[in-house]
């Protein structure tokens, strides 16, 4: 875990640094800093435009009743995309754009909730008691139907 904190926090920083030397190397220094600049105003504009859009997919899956987790995961990952945008780089600049990117997002929530299912089991028990989770399968069934108490007051006697 400690050399994952350093690679992120050392190395991928000073990896970043060379690459804008480099290219100010190759050009002139405020073409690095141009790129720096314009990458982080497009990709705060993408990312403001697909956080509104996934902001509306959320409340409408909420209030269809439905969970909106995979427009959660979105959100989340678009959120991922401005903070690296906003951080100066090209490494991380890349990494951004390609979030905001809806099929390259698709293909990072795949890998992403796949890591998840690995890690994680949720387990849960019923209220019965009965354990549901990772192997356990559930073969009861449930059926219901609503019975109405009418009240003397609603179905007076005849």
């Amino acid at each position: 875990m400690l050399w994952k904190l350093f690679l992120l926090f050392v190395v991928v920083p000073l990896v970043e640094l060379a690459l804008l030397l480099y290219l100010g190397e190759l050009t002139h220094w405020w073409v690095s800093l141009l790129v720096v600049i314009l990458t982080g105003l497009v990709g705060a504009a993408l990312a403001r435009r697909q956080g509104w859009h996934t902001m509306r997919r959320i409340q409408r899956e909420l209030a269809e009743g439905q969970l909106p987790a995979d427009a959660m995961l979105d959100a989340v990952l678009i959120f991922l995309a401005g903070a690296l945008l906003l951080t100066p780089g090209m490494i991380t600049d890349a990494v951004g754009l390609s979030l905001l990117v809806p099929p390259c997002r698709r293909w990072y929530k795949k890998r992403l909730v796949n890591w998840f299912q690995r890690r994680f089991s949720i387990s849960t028990f019923g209220p019965s008691g009965s354990f549901t989770g990772a192997g356990a399968h559930r073969t009861e069934v449930i059926d219901s139907y609503v019975v109405s108490e009418s009240t003397e007051e609603e179905n007076p006697p005849d």
